[in-house]
């Protein structure tokens, strides 16, 4: 895999899923270590005029009005990671801490933290080394993660534990087995290093990755169900959709009626079908809406220079700033939550109309046997419990906070919470995909002289190639899981692609 080179701009949530998921490695541009120069020069130039700059020679939060002079701005650096390290909880997976430092380089390398070159460089080196420090998961409310980033921070000193080569040890033992060295912290590197929104960025481009794989498996899942019910595809109908164009339904549709497409298409059996199918585009539309938003806001954070202070370089000014708060990117996942459990409850539905009393011209429970069979009824259960999940996640939460440190940090976004709550959405909502393609597929089998289109025909294959065909009872939760695990892995790979190329 070529390394990912970075430029200080251009950086995508697929640049994010390379580096945490496939370790990509990471290059940085000559100009990009230049410009981090220029503005470690101004800011000295700055504190060494006399000008007040928080972090570097005052104190943080509540105690601004602390001074902090001469030699003491170095040590302090070390002072403020160590009482900022208040992060609990379980520590998070691998592939979110590489996301989390390499959102800190992106952004970094956007300019105007005035962090020294060298400890930029090591970070690069210890991302692409594999040391990636223990990060405990709960501390962060979103303005800023630098609860969270400390342990970022503490492991480019050789301080708390790392993961290097799937072992958890002290990162300074860690930083030497990769041949690193540990680094020294000049005045505001330490706060340079944490104060940013790293770890709801990088996570939440990992989300929008899942989302957008989520999404075409739906959309797969919802044309084998038209098949299996003989919907009727007018709702597809390019001319329907351009005379209202909602949000991004004509893009939905598009897919739809290529995966249904043929040369002669079936009659349909209803005039109307049930809302979960007859307004798919509507509700996929609005979803791919919703996660091309929450794309902007990530990739905006990921490119930008959101520290406090901040250094403009070319008016050789240090000021202020609230850039580290992230109230877009919260509302975004806020609203990508919802739009993923509307989807999320369509599906549901669609699997109820399935599964349900047989009035769709199929075996009552999709069951071949019928008499006192369950058949994929007892499933129906199970999908209600995920549903009831996934609707408990939707639940807002980017106004529950307090206000923090005297009062000074008076407002909080909860970012990191929603990101992650969205994420486990994602998950819970592959459970149903799963669920609406095992049924989909089992009706296909049971409609006699059904012939899918090409591209239905493959999403057919490759359920069966995991879940055979219902003939008598079993446990049908084993199968279920079976598939979740094929979606959510990336091994669902049926040749839809291909077969749309043609």
């Amino acid at each position: 895999m070529s390394p990912l080179v970075l430029t200080g701009a251009g950086v995508s949530i697929e640049d994010v899923a390379s580096v945490a998921r496939a370790g990509c490695k990471v290059e940085v541009t000559p100009t990009v270590l230049e410009k981090l120069g220029k503005a470690r020069k101004v800011l000295d130039e700055a504190a060494v005029g006399g000008q007040q700059i928080y972090g570097l020679n005052t104190g943080l939060g509540a105690n601004l009005g602390t001074t902090v002079e001469g030699d003491a701005g170095a040590a302090f650096q070390r002072q403020l990671l160590d009482g900022r390290g208040a992060a609990v909880g379980d520590v998070l997976p691998i592939q979110i801490v590489r996301a989390a430092m390499f959102a800190r380089i992106a952004m970094l390398a956007a300019g105007g933290s005035g962090l020294s070159p060298h400890v930029f460089t090591a970070l690069v080196d210890a991302l692409n080394a594999g040391v990636h420090p223990a990060m405990p998961s709960l501390g962060s409310i979103g303005a800023g993660d630098l609860v969270l980033m400390t342990a970022i921070a503490h492991m480019l000193i050789g301080e708390g534990d790392a993961d290097y080569q799937s072992r958890r040890m002290p990162s300074a033992k860690a930083l030497m087995m990769a041949r690193l060295a540990p680094v020294s912290l000049a005045p505001k590197d330490g706060l340079s290093l944490i104060n940013a929104s790293a770890v709801s960025t990088g996570a939440g481009a990992l989300a929008l990755t899942d989302a957008l794989s989520a999404l075409e498996q739906q959309q797969q899942a919802g044309a084998l169900t038209m098949e299996a019910l003989g919907a009727n595809r007018t709702i597809l109908d390019q001319r329907l959709h351009l005379a209202r164009p909602g949000a991004c339904q004509q893009v939905a549709a598009k897919a739809l009626r290529d995966l249904l497409a043929r040369d002669d298409a079936p009659a349909a059996t209803a005039i109307q079908d049930p809302l979960s199918i007859r307004c798919m585009p509507s509700i996929h539309g609005a979803l791919i809406q919703a996660i091309d938003h929450a794309r902007l806001a990530v990739e905006i954070e990921l490119n930008a220079a959101a520290d406090n202070p901040l250094v403009l370089v070319e008016d050789a000014l240090v000021l202020s700033t609230g850039n580290f708060h992230t109230a877009a990117l919260a509302l975004a996942f806020e609203t990508l939550g919802l739009a993923i459990a509307q989807c999320a409850a369509a599906s549901a539905a669609r699997f109820i109309q399935l599964t349900g009393s047989g009035r769709n011209g199929l075996p009552k429970y999709l069951s071949p046997v019928g008499g006192a069979s369950a058949g994929f009824v007892p499933l129906q259960k199970t999908v209600t419990a995920v549903l009831a999940a996934i609707r408990h996640k939707a639940n807002p939460v980017m106004l529950d906070f307090l206000p923090v440190s005297e009062g000074v940090e008076d407002h909080a976004t909860q970012t990191p919470l929603a990101v992650a709550k969205c994420a486990e959405m994602i998950a819970l909502w592959r459970r149903l995909i799963a669920f609406e393609l095992m049924a989909a597929a089992q009706a296909v089998d049971l409609r006699e002289g059904l012939t899918l289109a090409p591209a239905t025909g493959a999403i057919h294959a490759a359920v069966r190639a995991h879940v055979p065909t219902l003939n008598e009872d079993r446990p049908l939760g084993p199968n279920a899981d079976a598939l979740h695990a094929v979606l959510a892995d990336g091994y669902w790979r049926p040749a839809v692609h291909q077969i749309l190329l043609v």
